[in-house]
């Protein structure tokens, strides 16, 4: 493989933007392609990130023999159809979280990559934040005790977007559990592991999407009280109690700078800066495994995405999330 790996874009929305300045830091990237359904919008998007190909289809993107990884970015329920696309053409994906949206989907997902021996991860940038690597480290190693309480809320109000909008419409997939849920429950996931039982309830707008998710998943020792919202804004902190210690995650803590560790009532602080806006250490980690030939990431695995979508999934069962498009 060249030097160089070259990655095309399909979905040119907010994240895809943030994804592509971050992508300019990477020396061993470079973007070569992007497709929107608009081709006004594809030559806009290239325009503004030094002019790379620009398709009004993401099958041309696919059949561009210069791409050889693929972040997909589109809405969430049209993840699992585009990135199995992009795999059937022999390409590498990066797919933007939530994986798709449900466990089953993501199972098609990961067959895709084994069949076609290819390279495939969710988008969970967080997993490789510096801070929640360390705290992941610290926790592991028992620094705060035996961890007994997660709380994680991940909420923007969006009760005044257009109701036909990905947010607020059922049609796309919409609502705050797969739009900001997956958040919180990574971090209880990442930390704790699988739940022994999941409690959700949820409350609706008036266009049938979910707009406010309470989470209590319970384990052997210890519970994670989980939030997420549309409906109103919070501080968004995170905080990980141990019986011997207590972490608390900088807001925004999902893309944190740093983080404070309390024992005994000393504090220290751990300042650990992303590069960049923080896609940048996801990227490093997709360069790598493409590089050593594998089908999946040993750090965010395809079984990581299949259990926090299961995980996803009981909360949907619980608190009656369903799409129109669902059989």
């Amino acid at each position: 493989m060249d030097k160089t790996i070259k990655w095309g874009i399909i979905g040119l929305g907010r994240i895809a933007k943030l994804f592509a300045e971050d992508l300019r830091l990477v020396e061993d990237a470079e973007l070569v392609a992007v497709a929107s359904k608009s081709l006004e919008r594809a030559k806009s998007f290239a325009k503004e990130f030094d002019n790379p190909k620009a398709y009004a289809s993401y099958e041309e993107l696919f059949n561009d023999v210069d791409v050889d990884v693929v972040y997909i970015a589109t809405l969430h329920h049209t993840h699992c159809q585009y990135s199995i696309e992009a795999m059937n053409h022999k390409k590498h994906v990066l797919c933007e979280k939530p994986v798709a949206i449900s466990q089953d989907e993501a199972k098609q997902m990961v067959e895709a990559s084994l069949r076609n021996n290819v390279f495939f991860m969710e988008a969970f940038w967080s997993r490789f934040n510096p801070s929640i690597v360390k705290i992941k480290e610290l926790v592991s190693k028992g620094k705060i005790g035996t961890l007994r309480y997660i709380n994680a809320e991940f909420t923007f109000y969006k009760l005044d977007d257009d109701p036909k909008s990905r947010s607020l419409n059922v049609n796309l997939a919409g609502g705050s559990l797969l739009d900001m849920g997956v958040y919180p429950i990574f971090l209880s996931y990442f930390l704790l592991g699988k739940p022994a039982e999941v409690l959700a309830r949820s409350q609706f707008y008036e266009t049938g999407a979910e707009i406010q998710t309470s989470m209590i998943l319970q384990y052997e020792n210890a519970q994670a009280v989980l939030y997420s919202g549309f409906a109103n804004n919070t501080d968004m902190k995170a905080k990980i109690c141990g019986e011997e210690g207590e972490i608390f995650i900088s807001p925004i803590w999902h893309e944190t700078q740093g983080f404070q560790l309390v024992i005994n009532g000393n504090s220290q602080f751990y300042e650990l800066p992303t590069k960049g806006k923080g896609f940048t250490h996801e990227m490093d980690e997709v360069h790598e495994c493409i590089r050593s030939k594998k089908r999946e990431s040993t750090r965010w695995s395809h079984q990581n995405s299949l259990e926090l979508m299961g995980i996803v999934d009981k909360i949907r069962l619980n608190s009656g999330i369903k799409f129109p498009f669902e059989v």
